[in-house]
């Protein structure tokens, strides 16, 4: 028999604007203690020395992860030209280094290629599975670690700053499974100076903004207090990017227990993925079919 998980049944989001220095493990377990939850996840990893948003899910709000993972993102960053790192970022050792160092126009004029469907290989110092293992793992054991170039969809990619002749600083908006990191290393190759990131920040996360979150001497300043359970947000804001269809009293329970549930719809055509609200609250979410909505993930809220 398991053992019966401690904690409350306490469900919605947490937004944080993660500090450096800290993985977002080590976030997602301060946020779980301090509001003694008994549940936890994240929506997005973010690096140990980037900062920004990371949206914590409690509860029932973790089933709704997967549509703020899929959801667009935005990224401000700095590049350091002239070096290229082993892990694309500052904590690195320096493997190549080059004196060129483009004009801003050349800056510019590289990004184009970067936006759009493009194709990106990760860090060999990544979360990314090969064979089973951790890329990351390979790398730090020696091991001459390849990985496949992946797709990426780039919204954008813009220069907003150049603070000097080794520095530039682009923020970008892209959908899931971006490495800024490789982007750095892969602009610093297209400019022939190479290049590393130097700071990170992830600066919003589908609905959620880095401006909005919690510091995390916050956090721990309201810990296990009934303030820090007024910053929470509603479960239903994971859901931002799926179209909303209103269920009757019958069809909620119906869907509850994993059939098909009776809705109100207008926007949303046949086989659509959508969710179903009752009086605001998430029911469930699935595929829209001739008045019904057939539930893949299902709220106890």
């Amino acid at each position: 028999m398991g053992r019966t998980r401690k904690g409350r049944d306490i469900s919605g989001w947490l937004v944080v604007d993660k500090p450096a220095g800290l993985t977002s493990t080590a976030v997602v377990n301060k946020v779980r203690w301090a509001l003694q939850a008994k549940k936890a996840g994240h929506a997005g990893t973010l690096d140990p020395d980037a900062t920004g948003v990371l949206a914590v899910a409690l509860g029932e709000a973790t089933k709704t992860v997967p549509y703020i993972t899929d959801a667009l993102k935005a990224y401000r960053f700095v590049v350091r030209l002239g070096q290229a790192t082993n892990t694309d970022d500052a904590e690195g050792e320096v493997i190549a280094t080059s004196d060129a160092r483009p004009t801003d126009d050349q800056i510019k004029d590289a990004l184009a290629p970067f936006v759009g469907d493009i194709m990106q290989v990760p860090p060999k110092f990544s979360a990314v599975k090969i064979d089973g293992q951790r890329a990351y793992k390979l790398a730090r054991d020696g091991e001459d670690v390849d990985i496949a170039a992946r797709p990426l969809w780039v919204e954008e990619l813009v220069m907003t700053d150049r603070p000097d002749a080794d520095h530039v600083e682009l923020e970008m908006i892209c959908g899931k499974g971006g490495y800024v990191r490789s982007i750095a290393r892969d602009l610093g190759a297209a400019l022939g100076c190479h290049g590393h990131v130097r700071e990170l920040r992830r600066i919003w996360s589908g609905p959620f903004e880095a401006s909005e979150g919690l510091t995390f001497d916050r956090i721990e300043a309201m810990a296990q207090t009934p303030e820090l359970d007024t910053h929470l947000r509603p479960t239903a804001e994971g859901l931002a990017d799926l179209p909303e269809v209103k269920a009757t009293p019958e069809g909620a329970v119906r869907m509850r227990n994993g059939n098909p549930g009776m809705v109100f719809a207008s926007d949303v055509e046949y086989g659509d993925e959508c969710w179903a609200s009752l009086d605001g609250v998430p029911v469930a979410v699935g595929r829209y079919k001739a008045g019904e909505l057939h539930p893949a993930r299902v709220f106890n809220l």
